[in-house]
C-alpha cells in the first residue's frame, strides 16, 4: 500500500461528487441558453 491510500484526504463519495459538479454545469448551461433565448425572442 503506498502513502497515498495511508493518508487519505477525503473520505467522500467520488460518484456524489460527479453527480454535484455535472448538475451545477448543466444548471448553468440551461440557464445560460433560456436567457440566450429570451434576448433573442426580446430583440
Amino acid at each position: 500500500m503506498n502513502e497515498f491510500e495511508k493518508n487519505v484526504q477525503s473520505t467522500r463519495n467520488d460518484a456524489v461528487d460527479s453527480g454535484v459538479g455535472f448538475a451545477v454545469s448543466f444548471v448553468f448551461f440551461s440557464a445560460m441558453f433560456v436567457l440566450a433565448t429570451v434576448i433573442q425572442l426580446v430583440g
